[in-house]
């Protein structure tokens, strides 16, 4: 499938910060978004301004139930993938392991972890039914490094590497699963844990017209390849 052919696109963490800017670029390049966010006021505002055939959902991504409504839902009204991109992500605040709380690394596990993994379970399924699609999971700088005081986030990436991994090893042929670098960029994430030095990078915005054609051309012949924006 062309760069240039109507796909659908899944985008979880649509509301904010990348996610949001890769909406902007998805649709203006022709294609149809299926996204999700915990805030209904920002789920709103995308109901808003991208209407139909576009679709917008609040999710939790940590909840299997309600991932699986989601899934079951999208897939009813005729949506199915072309490109699944698992986006939504938390960072810890930075400090040493041992004065992290365990509920606050536990609920990185869970949305970058197990949010990945039930996105996959409930969505996957159809895309492998079609024996098409691409499902991106986006790692980090920080799943293939590490740094001090942000050992949570290193030890969520390094995972979905090895997840991602192994599902490009039990996919079709015609079908692909990368893990995604999406490279250094200005986020509020990085904010939280360089404040000094964010500013040396991209906005989303600016990232977004490189990340997005770059995506769109990821095919069946990077499965299993960790890719890299920048």
């Amino acid at each position: 499938m062309s760069a240039r052919t109507s796909r659908t696109v899944l985008i979880t963490g649509a509301t904010r910060g990348c996610g949001r800017a890769m909406v902007d670029r998805f649709i203006e390049a022709g294609h149809t978004l299926i996204g999700c966010g915990r805030s209904e006021a920002q789920v709103q505002e995308l109901r808003k301004v991208y209407g139909a055939p576009h679709r917008w959902d609040v999710v939790d991504v940590a909840d299997d139930a309600q991932v699986a409504w989601w899934a079951k839902s999208v897939i009813a009204s005729g949506l199915v993938p072309d490109l699944l991109l698992n986006n939504a992500a938390i960072m810890n605040h930075p400090a040493p392991l041992w004065k992290v709380p365990a509920a606050e690394f536990q609920a990185l596990v869970n949305v970058n972890v197990v949010g990945t993994a039930n996105v996959i379970r409930h969505f996957v399924p159809a895309m492998v039914e079609r024996q098409r699609g691409v499902i991106v999971n986006f790692s980090s700088g920080w799943g293939r490094s590490t740094s001090p005081e942000v050992a949570p986030y290193c030890a969520t990436k390094y995972a979905i590497e090895g997840l991602t991994q192994a599902l490009a090893q039990e996919l079709p042929r015609g079908m692909a699963a990368v893990p995604l670098n999406p490279g250094i960029i200005n986020t509020e994430m990085l904010q939280t844990c360089w404040p000094d030095g964010a500013s040396r990078y991209p906005t989303p915005e600016r990232w977004s017209r490189v990340a997005v054609p770059f995506l769109l051309n990821l095919g069946p012949g990077n499965n299993g390849e960790s890719v890299s924006i920048g």
